[in-house]
C-alpha cells in the first residue's frame, strides 16, 4: 500500500483520477447510501464537458430524492422533502439526465439495480441494465475492466487516522479480489470522509492507506439520505403476522424493505413483548384452527370451496405444538412445515441479511435479535451440539456477533440509532462482504451452516404465478422496476441449508387506473424466481406451502391465498391447461380487503397494529394528509370516478382541520382551481377519519 493522497477540494480528486487513469474511466460506485454524491457529481461535470475521456460507471440504486410534482401531490412532497432532505441534497447529475434522457453519448451508466419504479422512462438506464445476482456483480465488475472505484466512508470518530467502509462493504472487497484475480490492475480507489456517515468498526474499517486519495469536502454537510418510512396497510399487517409464525426461536432472520418487511417485525417484535396482544391477532386471522372438510384436499369429482373460514393458515403449527411436530392445516395436499411455540423470544434469532435496516434496529432494541456467532467453527460445533464450554459461552458473549449484513439504509432516526449504539451492541453488529452474508460457497461452509440455523428468509415480490414461479423486478414489456439483488441467493439458500425457508411475501392484488387486478396470476412474462425454486408464499389471505409439491398441488395453494375475486377463473386457466381436473369451484367471499379490514379494525383501533410500526417521519398533521390522499387517488382513479368525487366535494360541507389546509397551503384558496382542491382535501380529511 502507498500513502494515500489527501485532499479537501472535489476537483482535485477528480484531477487526481484523471491523472492515474489514461483513456476511458471505468469507475465502480457503491449501492445506496456509500455511493458519495458530491464527489460523483464532480466526474460527471468533468466527464460531460470532455467526449476526449469516455466515462463508464458501474454502481446500483442511485438514491434520488422525489420531486415536488405538481397539484395536490405537490403541495404535499415539496415541503416534506424541503425538511426531510434538506435544500443541499447533492441530487445526482447523472440520474437527472437519465430521468431527462440527455445523458451524453460518451458517458454510460450501468446498474444492477434500481430505484424502484423510477427509471422506467429512461430508455439509458432500460438498455443498460445488468440483471445480476448480487453475488455475481464483483466477477461483471472484473469482466469490464473496472479501472476505479469510489466510495462514501466515516472518519474514525477517536481521532484515529483508520477509515470505515460502514454502510458498503458488500461489494468493494470483493470487487477488488475479482478484478486483481483477472490479471488487472488494482483500481485506483478513492474516499469521501463524510461526517455524517455513522462509524462502524470490525470488518467494516480498514487502514487510510487502502486507498490511494482521500477527499475531504467542507461543510456544510448535507443530510444522509433517509428511506421515509410509509404507513402499513392492513394487507400489510396480515402478511406480516402469518409471516411471523414461520420464525424460530434460536433460528436466523433475513428480510428485505418495505412496509411488508415493517409488518413482519412489528409482528416479531409484539410477539416477544406483548404475546397476549400478538396471540390475539393471528387468533383473528385464523391462525392454529384446522381447515373444514370442503378444503382443499376434496375430491376434484365434487364442487370445491376453496375459500373457507380458515383457509389458509399453513404451513404455521397450532399454538401449543412442539418444535418438532409437523402439521398438516390446510388439507392432505397442503404444506407441512414444522414451526415452534410462538411465545417470546427465549434464545432470540440471529440476524444474517444483505440489509440492515430499521426493522432490524426495533429487533435488537427490543431483545428478538441477540443469538450471537463466532467464526470459529469448532465452539459453533459445541455450541450447536449442546456440549458448549463455560469458556465457549464466555467467548460467545465476550466476542460472539448478532447481526451481519452487507449494506445499510434506512431513515434519519436509525442513522441515530447507529451512532449512539452502546459500545457492546457496536460489537455485535459486523459488515461483511456480500459473498459471505449471501452465500454458503466459497468461504467456510460448514461454520456458516452451523451458524445460520432455522434460516427464514423473508422477501417481496410483485406477482406470483399459480405453478410457484416469482415476478420481483420486471414488467412484462422487459422494463425493469428494480432488480434482481440478492433474492434468487437468498431463495437458493434456503434449499441448501437445513430446515430453512425461503418466504415470498405479495399482496393479493392490486388496483391501477381504477381497475383491480390479481397479483396471483396463471403467467407472466418475466420471472424473477424460476418455479422449480418454489418454496413458501404468503399474502394477507395466509400461507402456501408450496415445497416439493406437484403442479396440481401448487395450483390449489395458492389459489387458497388468492383474491376471491380472481380465484375462479385462475382455476378455470389451470383446469383448460390439464393441470387440474374439471369441477365446477364455489368460491366464498372471504378473501376480501372489506373482511380483511373488519377482522383487523379492533386492533387498529386499540393501537395494537399502528399506522406506523417504526416510527414515522411524517408530523400527525402529514400522516392525516397522507390518508386524505390517498382516499382521494382512489375515488379519483377513473374519469367518471373523477367527476363524482369533485361533485361530492363541491358540494360537501369545508372541513374543521384547518391544521392540515394550512399545510397544503389551502386555508386561504385563491382562484378557481385552489378553491377546488382546498374542497377535495376538506373532502378527503373527512373521508379517511378514524381509518
Amino acid at each position: 500500500m502507498n500513502t494515500p493522497q489527501h485532499f479537501d477540494s472535489l476537483t482535485d480528486a477528480v484531477d487526481f483520477l484523471y491523472q492515474r487513469l489514461p483513456g476511458p474511466l471505468h469507475v465502480g460506485a457503491p449501492l445506496g447510501l456509500g455511493k458519495p454524491h458530491r464527489l460523483l457529481n464532480a466526474l460527471y461535470e468533468r466527464a460531460e464537458g470532455d467526449s476526449t475521456r469516455p466515462l463508464h460507471l458501474y454502481t446500483a440504486l442511485s438514491l434520488d430524492p422525489p420531486g415536488a410534482g405538481k397539484g395536490l401531490e405537490g403541495r404535499f412532497i415539496g415541503p416534506f422533502a424541503q425538511r426531510h432532505f434538506g435544500d443541499d441534497f447533492p441530487r445526482l447529475r447523472y440520474v437527472q439526465a437519465l430521468k431527462r434522457n440527455t445523458l451524453p453519448a460518451h458517458v454510460e451508466i450501468e446498474e444492477f439495480y434500481l430505484q424502484s419504479g423510477a427509471l422506467l422512462n429512461a430508455s439509458a438506464t432500460q438498455r443498460r441494465y445488468a440483471s445480476l445476482n448480487y453475488t455475481h456483480v464483483a466477477r461483471a465488475l472484473a469482466d469490464r475492466g473496472v479501472n476505479a472505484i469510489v466510495q462514501k466512508v466515516a472518519a474514525d470518530p477517536n481521532g484515529g487516522t483508520r477509515l470505515s467502509l460502514s454502510c458498503n462493504t458488500d461489494l468493494t472487497f470483493d470487487a477488488i479480489d475479482a478484478i486483481v484475480a483477472c490479471g488487472l490492475p488494482r483500481p485506483v480507489l478513492i474516499a469521501e470522509v463524510d461526517p455524517q456517515l455513522p462509524w462502524l468498526d470490525g470488518s467494516a474499517a480498514v487502514e487510510a492507506d487502502f486507498f490511494d486519495a482521500v477527499v475531504t469536502p467542507p461543510g456544510p454537510y448535507p443530510k444522509l439520505f433517509g428511506l421515509p418510512r410509509q404507513p402499513v396497510s392492513d394487507a400489510d399487517y396480515a402478511i406480516g403476522f402469518y409471516a411471523s409464525t414461520l420464525v424460530r426461536d434460536g433460528g436466523t432472520l433475513q428480510i428485505g424493505i418495505g412496509t411488508l418487511a415493517d409488518a413482519l417485525c412489528h409482528a416479531l417484535a409484539l410477539r416477544h413483548t406483548d404475546n397476549a396482544a400478538y396471540l390475539r391477532v393471528i387468533a383473528a386471522l385464523g391462525v392454529g384452527a384446522q381447515a373444514d372438510a370442503a378444503s382443499l384436499g376434496q375430491t376434484a369429482s365434487n364442487d370445491v370451496d376453496l375459500i373457507g373460514d380458515r383457509n389458509a393458515n399453513a404451513p404455521v403449527a397450532p399454538l401449543g405444538q412442539t418444535a418438532s411436530s409437523e402439521v398438516d392445516l390446510i388439507g392432505k395436499n397442503n404444506a407441512k412445515a414444522p414451526v415452534a411455540p410462538l411465545g417470546p423470544f427465549s434464545v432470540g434469532l440471529f440476524g444474517c441479511s444483505e440489509m440492515i435496516n430499521e426493522g432490524f434496529r426495533r429487533l435488537v432494541e427490543v431483545g428478538v435479535i441477540k443469538r450471537k456467532v463466532v467464526d470459529d467453527l469448532e465452539v459453533m460445533r459445541r455450541v450447536h451440539d449442546g456440549d458448549a464450554s463455560a469458556d465457549d459461552l464466555a467467548r460467545l458473549e465476550r466476542e460472539g456477533e448478532f447481526l451481519q449484513g452487507g449494506f445499510y439504509l434506512g431513515s434519519p432516526d436509525f442513522y441515530q440509532w447507529l451512532r449512539h449504539l452502546p459500545e457492546d451492541q457496536r460489537r455485535g453488529i459486523s459488515m461483511r462482504r456480500i459473498s459471505e452474508v449471501n452465500e454458503l460457497y466459497g468461504g467456510n461452509e460448514t461454520l456458516e451452516r452451523l451458524q445460520r440455523r432455522d434460516a427464514r428468509f423473508f422477501n417481496s415480490c410483485m406477482m406470483a404465478t399459480a405453478l410457484g414461479a416469482a415476478v420481483s423486478d420486471t414488467l412484462d414489456d422487459g422494463r425493469v422496476v428494480s432488480g434482481v439483488g440478492g433474492q434468487y441467493n437468498f431463495v437458493a439458500m434456503a434449499h441448501a441449508l437445513p430446515n430453512a425457508r425461503s418466504v415470498l411475501m405479495l399482496r393479493a392484488s392490486r388496483e391501477s387506473g381504477g381497475e383491480v387486478r390479481s397479483n396471483v396470476v396463471w403467467n407472466y412474462a418475466q420471472t424473477t424466481i424460476p418455479r422449480h425454486l418454489r418454496d413458501i408464499y404468503i399474502t394477507e389471505y395466509g400461507i402456501a406451502d408450496l415445497r416439493g409439491k406437484t403442479d396440481e398441488d401448487c395450483i390449489r395453494a395458492m389459489a387458497a391465498v388468492a383474491d376471491s375475486r380472481f380465484i375462479a377463473g385462475l382455476l378455470l386457466t389451470a383446469m383448460d391447461s390439464g393441470k387440474l381436473p374439471r369441477f365446477v369451484p364455489r368460491v366464498s367471499p372471504h378473501n376480501h380487503p372489506n373482511r380483511l379490514r373488519e377482522t383487523l379494525a379492533p386492533f387498529r383501533r386499540d393501537g395494537t397494529l399502528p399506522d406506523y410500526p417504526l416510527g414515522s417521519d411524517f408530523d400527525e398533521v402529514e400522516q392525516r394528509l397522507i390518508k386524505a390522499l390517498g382516499w382521494l387517488k382512489a375515488n379519483t382513479a377513473t374519469q367518471g370516478a373523477k367527476v363524482k368525487t369533485v361533485l361530492r366535494a363541491l358540494f360537501a360541507r369545508a372541513s374543521h382541520d384547518h391544521e392540515a389546509l394550512q399545510r397544503m397551503g389551502l386555508d386561504r384558496p385563491s382562484g378557481l382551481g385552489e378553491r377546488i382542491e382546498a374542497k377535495l382535501v376538506s373532502l378527503g380529511l373527512r373521508e379517511s377519519a378514524g381509518r
